[in-house]
Formats: C-alpha cells, sequence, structure tokens
C-alpha cells in the first residue's frame, strides 16, 4: 500500500496531476482511489464523473471520492455536537444560530484526514491518492495531529478531572449542562484517531507528498516554504511537478517560454536532489480519463507513478564527542525565521508562523542544549549530558 498527498498553490493544477496519477496507475493494473479532501470538489470535474461521499469505481482498477465534511461531522461528531447545541439553547440562543456555532473551526480538515485513514485501513486498493486542499489548508491539515496531541497531554486530562469532580455541584446552581463522559470519550476517540492517521502519513516508507506548481516566481517561493513546513513536522517529499510548461513557437510564447526556463532551472537546482517532473502545456483542458492518463505519461515518462525512491536523510541522532547532536531536516529555512527552546522534555522549533513540539528521546531529555546551527538545509541542536541526572535515571 502506497500513499501519495498532492498539494501546491491554488490555480497550479494540483487535482490534474493528482487525477493523472492515478488514472496512470490504474491503467498499469495498480489498484487505486483518488480521494479529494478539497472543498472545491474540482476532482469530479477533472474525471468527467459525480462523485459521491463514498468511493465509487469509474472503471476497473480506479476508484474515486469527494469527502462531505458535513455528513461526516454528523455522523463522528453528534455527541459533542449534542452537548454544545444542549449549552447554547440553555443560555437563550437562538436553535438556529446554535445549529450554526457547533461547526467548529477546522472541522472540514479533521474529518478530512479520518476519511483519509478509513480509505487507508480498508485494504481495498494498493495505492490511494489525496487531492489535497491548497497549502495553507494542507498545512494547517497535516499539523492537526501533533496540534491536538500536546493538547491531550498537557490539558485534557486536568479539564476531565476538574469537570467530573465540580459536575454535582454545578448542576444544582446553573441550568446549563455539564459534559457527560460520553461527549469526553467522542474527544479522546477523535485523539486516538488522529494519531493513527499521524503514524501512517508521517511513514516515510509508505507515504509521500508532491508538490505541484507552475514555474512563476509567486508559485515558486510558496512552494518552498510548504517543502520546509512538511519537513518540520517529518513529512516527506518525493517528488515536484512542474506543470503548464509552455513550448516555444511564436514570439509570444518564446518569451513565455524562456521566462519559464529561468524558473525551471531554479527549481531543479534548489530542490535537488528531487525529482522534478515537467508536463508540457495541454492543446487542450484535460478532463476524462484517457485525457488524464497521457498527462500522466507526459508527466512521469518511464517512472514508476506510485513511489520514487526517498531522497534526503530523515530526523536523527548522532553521537559526538561532547554528547549527541539532533538533526532535524529544514530545507529553503532561514535563520531569522527560526526559533527554538527548550521546555522540559520537549524541543520547540518554530519557522516563521510554524511551530513544532518534538518529545526528546530519552537520552537527550537527560541533556543540556548547548548550541544549533542551520548547515545544508538541517538544523543541528547540540546536546551535552547534565551530569546531575544523566546516572541517575
Amino acid at each position: 500500500m502506497q500513499v501519495l498527498l498532492f498539494t501546491g498553490k491554488g490555480g497550479v493544477g494540483k487535482t490534474t496531476a493528482a487525477a493523472a496519477t492515478g488514472a496512470l496507475a490504474a491503467s498499469q493494473g495498480v489498484k487505486t482511489l483518488v480521494i479529494s479532501t478539497d472543498p472545491a470538489h474540482s476532482l469530479a470535474d477533472a474525471l468527467g464523473v459525480r462523485l459521491g461521499s463514498e468511493p465509487i469505481e469509474i472503471e476497473p482498477g480506479l476508484s474515486a471520492q469527494q469527502v462531505d465534511a458535513q455528513e461526516r461531522f454528523e455522523r463522528t461528531w453528534r455527541e459533542v455536537q449534542g452537548y454544545l447545541l444542549s449549552a447554547l439553547e440553555k443560555v437563550g440562543v437562538d436553535p438556529l444560530e446554535a445549529e450554526e456555532l457547533t461547526v467548529l473551526p477546522g472541522a472540514d480538515e479533521v474529518l478530512a484526514l479520518l476519511a483519509v485513514r478509513e480509505q487507508i485501513e480498508s485494504g481495498r486498493y494498493d495505492l490511494v491518492i489525496v487531492d489535497c486542499a491548497p497549502t495553507a489548508e494542507t498545512l494547517r491539515l497535516l499539523s492537526l495531529p501533533d496540534a491536538l496531541s500536546w493538547y491531550m497531554k498537557r490539558i485534557w486530562p486536568v479539564e476531565r478531572r476538574v469537570v467530573r469532580s465540580l459536575r454535582p455541584v454545578l448542576n444544582r446552581v446553573t441550568s446549563v449542562p455539564m459534559p457527560t463522559d460520553v461527549v469526553f470519550d467522542a474527544v479522546e476517540r477523535l485523539h486516538a484517531e488522529l494519531a493513527a492517521v499521524r503514524a501512517v502519513l508521517a511513514d516515510a516508507e509508505q507515504t509521500a507528498v508532491r508538490l505541484v506548481l507552475t514555474p512563476e516566481a509567486v508559485v515558486v517561493a510558496e512552494a518552498r516554504r510548504t517543502m520546509t513546513t512538511l519537513s518540520l513536522y517529518g513529512y516527506r517529499v518525493d517528488a515536484v511537478l512542474a506543470n503548464r510548461i509552455i513550448p516555444p513557437g511564436d514570439p509570444w510564447r518564446d518569451r513565455w517560454a524562456k521566462a519559464q526556463e529561468v524558473q525551471l532551472a531554479e527549481v531543479e537546482e534548489s530542490f535537488a536532489p528531487l525529482p522534478v517532473l515537467r508536463v508540457p502545456y495541454q492543446a487542450a483542458e484535460p478532463v476524462g480519463l484517457e485525457a488524464l492518463v497521457e498527462v500522466g505519461r507526459a508527466a512521469y515518462g518511464d517512472l514508476d507513478p506510485t513511489g520514487l525512491p526517498p531522497q534526503g536523510e530523515p530526523m536523527d541522532v548522532q553521537r559526538t564527542a561532547d554528547g549527541f547532536t539532533l538533526s532535524i531536516p529544514l530545507p529553503f529555512a532561514e535563520k531569522d525565521q527560526l526559533d527554538l527552546s527548550r521546555r522540559g522534555d520537549e524541543l520547540v522549533v518554530t519557522v516563521a508562523s510554524w511551530r513544532r513540539l518534538l518529545t526528546l528521546p530519552s537520552a537527550l531529555r537527560r541533556c543540556d542544549v548547548t548550541g544549533a546551527h542551520l548547515v545544508d538545509g538541517r538544523l543541528l541542536v547540540d546536546f551535552v549530558p547534565d551530569p546531575a541526572v544523566w546516572m541517575t535515571t
């Protein structure tokens, strides 16, 4: 089982690239599902078929699905929503307004992850391709499991104990219902499911992200930032798809082609050793399976569309003469965008507006951080054993 996530700036042809990869893989005998988490619902348009909230077989070996966030919200979050509705109605909120207020921010992203996990674990497919939302939404989607995990470990146990102890008193002095164990259990169940999703998506042997871009300066800049953030959260990128390459011809096209070549040269140099797959501008809009297979062939040539060899080293710990060095891949990161701090057993790494809390392995927990520096797209954090605790545990 392989999992491929396609993302890129809005309008670069991300959905077409995902659908073309799926169509090509299916034509080669790989049982494939293409699932879209993009609220724009463009996957159905690219395939030229109607899609529903469950997988639909388009042809033997190729299925597609469009996540219906509202339907899954009602099915998955019923207990929590029921409590919130009851609480809001007790304080006089109009029922229709209460219904809108209980659609929690970020619910689309959460339920999209659960839908992806459900199909991955079904065992029905050899390849699952995820047509993600544009990059900002995708990064929020992929960072959710880490954020919720921190909350569940640090804050949730305290909240649950407090509510359990105060519920008998508060129920006598206020008409607002206190959350029951059923509500708490629903949140904990969601946390467990998202943790399982995280384990699948961070498995470099099974899952990879493919960045789709067009050779334009603004788009390339966003792709670099996306690469940095994906690396921060431990997701592997295995290829870059450069879409809509304009061939030379008349003077107008020649100017565009030359400008694109400048950007493509920069992309190939800066994203190396990742393969940069060039997709020429099509003579007509690629809609339907036949057109999509042709796009896939143009993109991959003789390469296997289902999985490309891993490039670069993941996060690791190396022994040094003085202690240890934690090496974190952060391609394209700049020193002035980086911030690093230590909180107990965690290392807090911030790149621009994105932050990740890394739980340190046992050996590093008993060490002091003595320095950090960026070298060739990797953040190297130096640790020296703390004599006061090194031999005590």
